[in-house]
Formats: structure tokens, sequence, C-alpha cells
């Protein structure tokens, strides 16, 4: 092992131990604690990214990876259940503290990796779980999943329900390339490594009908970025949200394989996802006017 994948291994390891320390409190784990439960779904009626796409009926890499993080964390974690079967979402929702989505499209429909759809029953009743107080956590493609009716590269008044939960919505991306991702709230859970900003290579989205309520996490510096998509003020990349008693975060990064294994990420997506499903606290104050103030504002593709 070289001295690079020390540093990021070492790099990792005191990331997900901070949030470990920052977990539920000693005398509260001193009881028996009954582990956090996640459902991550999978399931590409879209675009089936290959970070998902399972072989010979393995789990994709992503799903490998959030497994892993689940479990590092010791009492800390969090067990997850990885599925691309949409019909789950009309059982039993109450056994999940938060659900991950990494997903593209229209999901009451079959789609390109023919995975049994959810139903629109399905959908209402994610969306009522979230709004009740269950997690939830988008990354990447979540946001290029149930879009809104219109024309794609404008805002929406009136956004597709699953949108408005999230919190923002895909428009396109250019070619994958190196960007800043600035740091605008710290102190949120698994922000620490970060710093005040990082680089970070990957297939960058260009989003829209932002939540008017977030607490933007990361902003998308665009400046020196190639590609219309990126000929914009920057914007928010990662955020978190209130939706009724519900937590949503959300993500922009997460297409590439290196990316799935960079500490920086995985302690931002571990973070998020312990703030979502309540193991971790964090003061929800909406700065989207102040740290990004010209996100309405797209590209011109």
């Amino acid at each position: 092992m070289n001295a690079s994948s020390t540093t990021r291994r070492d790099l990792l390891a005191a990331s997900l131990a901070g949030l470990a320390a920052s977990s539920l409190p000693h005398s509260a784990l001193a009881e028996k604690r009954r582990k956090p439960k996640v459902l991550f779904f999978t399931k590409s009626s879209g675009f089936e990214h290959g970070q998902i796409r399972r072989t010979s009926a393995k789990l994709g890499p992503a799903e490998i990876v959030l497994i892993e993080l689940g479990k590092k964390l010791g009492i800390h974690g969090f067990d997850v259940e990885a599925t691309k079967d949409g019909r789950i979402f009309d059982g039993n929702l109450g056994q999940y503290d938060g659900f991950v989505f990494y997903t593209t499209g229209d999901l009451t429909k079959a789609g390109n990796d023919k995975q049994p759809p959810m139903t629109p029953k399905g959908k209402a009743a994610l969306l009522a779980a979230v709004k009740a107080g269950k997690g939830f956590v988008g990354s990447h493609c979540a946001s290029d999943t149930f879009h809104t009716k219109g024309k794609r590269n404008e805002n929406q008044d009136e956004k597709d329900p699953y949108i408005a939960m999230l919190g923002g919505e895909f428009i396109v991306h250019g070619a994958q390339q190196k960007t800043t991702m600035r740091v605008s709230k710290s102190d949120f859970p698994g922000m620490a490594s970060a710093g005040e900003q990082f680089e970070m290579h990957e297939e960058w989205y260009a989003l829209k009908n932002f939540a008017p309520d977030m607490q933007v996490l990361l902003v998308n510096e665009t400046a020196g970025m190639t590609g219309k998509a990126y000929e914009r003020p920057p914007f928010p990349a990662t955020w978190a949200r209130l939706h009724g008693k519900g937590r949503v975060f959300y993500t922009s990064m997460g297409h590439r394989a290196d990316v799935w294994t960079n500490p920086i990420f995985q302690s931002i997506l571990v973070g998020g996802i312990q703030w979502a499903i309540g193991d971790l606290k964090a003061k929800i104050t909406p700065n989207i006017q102040q740290v990004t103030p010209k996100a309405a504002t797209l590209g011109p593709n």
C-alpha cells in the first residue's frame, strides 16, 4: 500500500471515528440499541449507472460500499438493505429509519432495468413516510428521477411531489471534469473532512427547481468549468432540508467509482445519512439566498 492510499484510509478512518463520536450519547448506547435500518433503492427506469449495475446477481459497487460503511461505524452504524424492486414500497415502510435513492426516471415504470416498478400508491407511501418523519438521502441521479412536467431548461412553479420533497432537479451534465466544491456549513455532520473547499473530478449535474428552504452545504463553483451547462452562477450541489417531520439530504456527487471510494465523499454521505435518520443533530437554517443568490439562473443550453 503506497503513502497516498494510507493517507486516504487514515482520513476515512478519522472521519468515521468523528461521526461515531458525535452520534448518540454513550449513556444511551450503554443500553441495547436497535441498529437503524436503511433501504438503499437502486432501480433505473432511465439510464442505469455503472455504480449500481449488478452482474451475476452480485450487488453493484455502490451498494457494496454503502453496506460496508454502515458496518464500519459499529454500534454507531446502520444496516443497509439494497433492492431494485419497487414493490417494496407497498409493504411495511415502518421498518426503515430512512431511504437512500440512487435512481433514474419514472420509477412507476419498469424502464431500462426491467425491475418491478413502484406503484403510484407506493410512491405516495414513500412521500408520506418522509413527511411523517423518516429520513431521505439522494445521491447523484436521485435528482434525475420523477421529472417535473415542462421544459427541461426552465424552472417550474409546480414541481413533481418527489422533486418538491428532494429540493432540486437534474437538467443535464457536461463532460466529466475537476471543479471546486465550496463548503458553506462546515459543522454539518460529515463535513469536517472537507475543509473550506475541495476539488473533485466528477460528472457534475446542472440543477434547477431549488427548494427555498434548503440549507446549502456545498456550492458548485462554476468559474473555470467547461460546457454550456455550467455557464451560470454558482449553485447548490449538496444540501439538507426539512420536509414536514422528515429530514432530506442530497448530494450531486456519486457518478464515478473513485468518488464512491473517496473518503471525503464517504464522510459526507455517511454524515447525511446519520442526520437524516436522526442519529446526528444539526440545525437547519435556510441559506440559499445568502450563499447562492443567483442559483435560479440557468445555463444557455
